[in-house]
């Protein structure tokens, strides 16, 4: 392969993150100003983020993916190697959101009842 094939391939991936960069750029500028105009109208309303909901579908997610990785990297690599973090990472990261669900969830239904 010729020299300047290398050169191609190698500033194909760095024009992606650049553009893909100003696009994310762009998108946070235009959402900015967009808030910006619709508080000085008035007509500005908080947008509604259930935490328990998220922390309950991300700790799902996560923990699903981590053990299925887990399973099978351990299955793949029959000796601990850093690869197994591949998974142990994503299912501890998802038991941990699991646990935060369930002490927010106590503490609003404790709050509820006093």
């Amino acid at each position: 392969m010729g020299s300047s094939a290398k050169v191609i391939i190698a500033v194909i991936p760095i024009v992606g993150i650049v553009m893909g960069s100003v696009v994310i750029f762009f998108y946070l500028l235009w959402n900015h100003k967009r808030k910006i105009l619709s508080i000085k109208a008035g007509q500005y309303t908080k947008p509604d983020f259930n935490l328990l909901t998220f922390s309950l579908l991300s700790g799902l997610l996560l923990s699903s993916v981590g053990v299925a990785l887990t399973i099978l990297l351990s299955l793949v690599v029959k000796e601990a190697s850093y690869g197994l973090l591949g998974g142990i990472i994503p299912l501890s990261m998802g038991i941990g959101l699991l646990a935060f669900y369930m002490i927010k969830r106590r503490e609003k239904n404790a709050n509820e009842r006093s």
